[in-house]
C-alpha cells in the first residue's frame, strides 16, 4: 500500500524513516503519477478467502459537525464493527460520546483522519472547499497531530490514516507513518446522496470491500441510507470486521480527475 507496501519477496512494510523516495516509486509507481501536482484517491480491498461468507469492512470518517445516533443505534442495535475515522475537530466538538466510544470498543475502532481535517495536499488551493494541509510539514503536523488527539482521549494509538476527502498528493505519503486507510466502495459520496442509493450501492458490497460513509451529518438524507444498508447487509447474513482481519490489495493510487482543476 503504497508507503506501506510488500515488496514482491513479501518483505516488511516499509517506515518514514527507512525508505528513499526511490524505493518507494519502485514499490508502488502508480501512486506517482505522470502528471505534475495531480492528486490520488487511494483504493484497496481486504483479501478475504473465497470459502468464508461476504466480509466486508465498514469506514465511517468523523470529520467535524455532530453524530448521526441513526447510524449509531443502528451498529450498536446489530453489534457491527465499524472503524471510524475522526479528526481531532470532532473529537472535541462530540466530548458526549466518548464514553460510549469507550464502552463499546468492541464495537468502535478510532482511526486517525487528521487534527483539522486538512487534505494531505500540498499547494495553496482548496480542494471539495477545505482548505488544504499546503506543504510537508504541515501534513506531518496534521497527521502526528491527529494521532495525538485520539490517544488524548484514552485509546489506542492508531495505526491507520485518512487524509481529509480521501485525497494525497503523492508526496505526501513520505510523511505518513500510519498505514493508508483507503477503500473500494464509496457509499455516501461525502454524505451527499439521497438514502436511497446510498442504501442500495451498500446493500450491493461484494466480499472484501472496504465501504466508506460519514457518520458526522445528521441532518443529512444519506445518514438514513447507511443505515438502511446496514440493516440490509446483516439481514444476508454479510460479516463485519476491522481494517486489520485480513491482509489488503496494494493500493490503487488512481489519479484523481476533479483535482487536476482545483490544485
Amino acid at each position: 500500500m503504497c508507503l506501506h507496501c510488500h515488496a514482491a519477496s513479501g518483505g516488511l512494510p516499509l517506515s518514514r524513516r527507512s525508505f528513499s523516495t526511490g524505493a518507494l516509486a519502485a514499490l508502488a509507481p502508480n501512486c506517482f503519477p505522470a502528471v505534475p501536482n495531480e492528486l490520488v484517491e487511494p483504493r484497496m480491498r481486504l483479501i478475504v478467502p473465497a470459502d468464508v461468507p461476504r466480509t466486508v469492512a465498514l469506514t465511517l470518517d468523523a470529520c467535524s459537525g455532530g453524530v448521526d445516533m441513526r447510524i449509531v443505534r443502528t451498529l450498536l442495535a446489530l453489534s457491527v464493527p465499524a472503524t471510524l475515522f475522526v479528526t481531532g475537530l470532532w473529537l472535541r466538538s462530540n466530548a458526549h460520546m466518548l464514553g460510549l466510544l469507550r464502552a463499546r470498543s468492541d464495537l468502535f475502532t478510532l482511526q486517525n483522519h487528521g487534527e483539522r481535517h486538512l487534505p494531505a495536499v500540498l499547494g495553496t488551493r482548496r480542494v471539495y472547499g477545505l482548505p488544504i494541509a499546503g506543504t510537508l510539514e504541515a501534513i506531518r503536523r496534521e497527521v502526528a497531530r491527529g494521532a495525538e488527539a485520539i490517544v488524548a482521549v484514552g485509546a489506542p494509538p492508531p495505526t491507520w490514516y485518512r487524509s481529509a476527502a480521501a485525497l494525497y498528493s503523492p508526496a505526501a505519503f513520505r510523511m505518513i507513518d500510519e498505514k493508508i486507510g483507503a477503500f473500494s466502495l464509496p457509499a455516501d459520496e461525502g454524505a451527499s446522496l439521497p438514502a436511497p442509493v446510498v442504501a442500495g450501492r451498500m446493500a450491493a458490497a461484494v466480499s472484501g470491500d472496504v465501504i466508506i460513509a460519514h457518520v458526522n451529518q445528521p441532518h443529512r438524507s444519506s445518514g438514513a441510507g447507511v443505515a438502511e444498508g446496514l440493516v440490509a447487509l446483516h439481514k444476508a447474513g454479510t460479516v463485519f470486521v476491522g481494517l486489520d482481519a485480513y491482509p489488503a490489495t496494494p493500493l490503487t493510487c488512481r489519479p484523481h480527475p476533479f483535482t487536476r482543476k482545483v490544485v
